[in-house]
């Protein structure tokens, strides 16, 4: 029995120079024009992933993690990030301009319907039917990446750690960072392997 398409294995990692300037234009407008709010992350890791084979599993959570702690949306810090790998600063601005371009437009237009739609009941279920949709997308890839992180108790404590001071304390993601952050970056540091002992000179008998 063949495995799902998203548990399909992925193309080996695109080098960087590999990927045209085109492509990477077209590829992220495409994930901007039918990605929404949280499930954003679901088309990334699909298209970058499992279609494309830009990233592969490790690389694509060191972007997300990258993209996640520094300020702004994760999908732009996410474009940037890729697009950089693949084709340096020109690459970088391509993916930006592919990933905000559909956004900005339809925001402009439906920010304009929406306000003379506001009370409409329809409209709101709607939305939050969107919303839905897009947490439903967020949950399903966050047990599709995350299960492969969770190898030792650390692991689940850091999670543990970080969701009950977000969520239940509402502390500020950046205290949080500036906390947990070097508490993870310390846990898992490379280990640097011991220097063997140097044997002592041979000095043969005169």
């Amino acid at each position: 029995m063949s495995a799902p398409a998203s548990e399909a294995e992925a193309p080996p990692a695109a080098r960087p120079g590999q990927v045209t300037l085109a492509e990477i234009f077209l590829t992220f407008l495409l994930i901007g024009a039918t990605s929404f709010g949280g499930g954003v992350v679901a088309y990334l890791r699909n298209t970058l992933v499992l279609q494309k084979g830009w990233l592969d599993e490790e690389r694509f959570l060191s972007a997300l993690e990258i993209a996640q702690a520094l300020p702004g949306l994760n999908a732009t810090n996410m474009s940037v990030i890729v697009g950089d790998r693949l084709r340096g600063p020109v690459g970088a601005l391509v993916a930006l301009l592919g990933m905000t371009l559909p956004g900005a437009t339809l925001v402009m237009a439906l920010g304009v319907a929406y306000a003379s739609n506001a009370s409409n009941p329809h409209v709101n279920a709607a939305l939050v039917g969107v919303g839905a949709a897009a947490t439903g997308m967020l949950a399903a890839v966050t047990l599709q990446i995350g299960r492969k992180q969770l190898g030792t108790v650390a692991d689940v404590a850091i999670i543990a750690v970080t969701v009950v001071l977000v969520s239940v304390l509402h502390v500020s993601l950046i205290w949080v960072l500036l906390t947990v952050g070097p508490i993870a970056v310390l846990l898992y540091r490379p280990n640097t392997p011991p220097v063997p002992d140097r044997p002592e000179p041979h000095h043969g008998s005169l």
